[in-house]
């Protein structure tokens, strides 16, 4: 099937609400909570939330994998994470006065439990909407961008209620935002845009660990994306420090972020076209060659270039929504190779393994900053010591530039390209019994 124009947007609508759900989480959550119950408690709890993730992945992804009802695979399974995400939303952005770490710990497990209830089928149904090799990018890209206008309305929210901080009232327009906009969007996305049939059946497994390891393309695009998710998880954790200590435009920050996702929105239908022309892999291969030869020149900034990183963050922009759009489309052709193989219909797991790939990415990103530049004499509460600055600006700007060398090196030349994937899907026909 190829799904039409509008039911690929309307495929990527969820997304938005979605995306306002959880920039909170990240952002928010851990300043508001942390005033009465502590930094550290408050981190303890957000970690091991967010740790019952790596459990809930896999099995949920297997699951709808194997589930078969009159509704389809994947839908069922959003639909019974709809209420669990809202309720665990509203509990959390909506606190009773008196709550402890234990309401936290509680509330925060179900809200990643819904989370990964909806979000997991959601991709993992994207990624069998279409069998074609341009469809399936334009699928991503349509989520990927409503995900990114998302973030930009969650990060704008505490300035659009007035309240210009992560306040009680800010949480509160958010769970009110939530409870409106998710449900019906949902909805109007499941009743309108078709789920496959799609035959499947279930391996052991050992079998399935075997094909899996076998999978060669995938193990090395999973290596690359590891690798690319680093280098963009190292200036995403870094952002505000380096704004506030290296440019001292600490009243910077919101606007620079403003400009940095509008860019990347503007820039995925050029994207899209260049992927049609190239190849999906080597179009994400020039999206990270183009943001590595704009960020090597970071290190270089010091006080009051506020403008020249304005203009490094158009440039690298560019790049934001395509290092999410492509790789999740690359991804969807080759769960084929493992379907071709004898593995059945296993995009649910992959895509399960892929999500703990992007989790893993942002904690090896954290682990690998904060360390080590603690280890090189970085200090925020001394911004004259240069050393330390210098630390900074290179953990920042070059370091992520290594990563994206070698993400670029493992794809440039990735061997399943529009016509494997032809041939791939001629095979699964065969395998399936069904006409090519």
């Amino acid at each position: 099937m190829r799904p039409r124009r509008g039911q690929i947007l309307l495929y990527g609508a969820p997304a938005l609400p979605l995306a306002v759900m959880g920039v909170p989480m990240y952002l928010f959550l851990p300043g508001f909570y942390g005033e009465t119950l502590g930094l550290a408690a408050v981190g303890t709890a957000l970690l091991l939330a967010r740790l019952w993730d790596v459990v809930t992945d896999p099995l949920i992804g297997s699951l709808g994998d194997r589930l078969q009802t009159r509704w389809g695979r994947r839908k069922p399974l959003i639909a019974a994470g709809l209420p669990i995400l809202l309720v665990s939303a509203w509990a959390l952005f909506r606190p009773p006065e008196a709550v402890g770490i234990g309401y936290l710990l509680g509330w925060g497990l179900a809200a990643y439990l819904g989370w990964t209830l909806i979000s997991l089928p959601y991709t993992a149904w994207g990624a069998e909407l279409s069998e074609d090799y341009d469809t399936r990018a334009s699928l991503t890209a349509s989520r990927e961008g409503f995900m990114l206008v998302g973030t930009l309305l969650a990060i704008a929210w505490p300035t659009l209620m007035g309240a210009g901080e992560a306040s009680a009232a800010t949480l509160e327009g958010l769970a009110w935002l939530l409870v409106i906009a998710l449900p019906p969007i949902v909805a109007l996305t499941l009743w309108g845009v078709p789920e496959p049939r799609l035959a499947s059946h279930s391996v052991g497994w050992l079998q399935g660990w075997q094909l899996l390891r076998r999978n060669r393309p995938f193990m090395r695009l999973l290596i690359a994306y590891i690798m690319n998710g680093i280098a963009n998880g190292l200036p995403a954790s870094l952002f505000v420090l380096f704004v506030a200590h290296v440019l001292r435009a600490e009243s910077w920050t919101g606007p620079l972020l403003l400009v940095y996702f509008i860019v990347g929105i503007a820039a995925l239908p050029g994207w899209l076209w260049l992927s049609r022309r190239l190849g999906k892999h080597r179009a994400w291969a020039v999206s990270m060659l183009w943001v590595s030869l704009v960020f090597i020149w970071v290190p270089f900034l010091g006080e009051g270039d506020t403008w020249a990183f304005l203009l490094i963050c158009v440039l690298s922009g560019v790049g934001v929504a395509v290092d999410m759009a492509l790789p999740a489309a690359i991804q969807a052709d080759l769960v084929d190779l493992d379907t071709a193989a004898g593995g059945g219909r296993r995009t649910g797991l992959y895509f399960g393994i892929w999500n703990m790939a992007t989790k893993l990415a942002l904690a090896l990103a954290v682990g690998i900053a904060f360390p080590l530049l603690q280890w090189f004499g970085f200090d925020a509460t001394n911004i004259e010591d240069q050393d330390g600055l210098l630390a900074l600006a290179l953990f920042y700007g070059a370091v992520p530039v290594a990563f994206k060398l070698i993400a670029t090196a493992l794809v440039w030349n990735f061997p399943h390209d529009r016509r494997a994937q032809l041939a791939t899907r001629a095979k699964v026909h065969d395998v399936e019994g069904k006409p090519a």
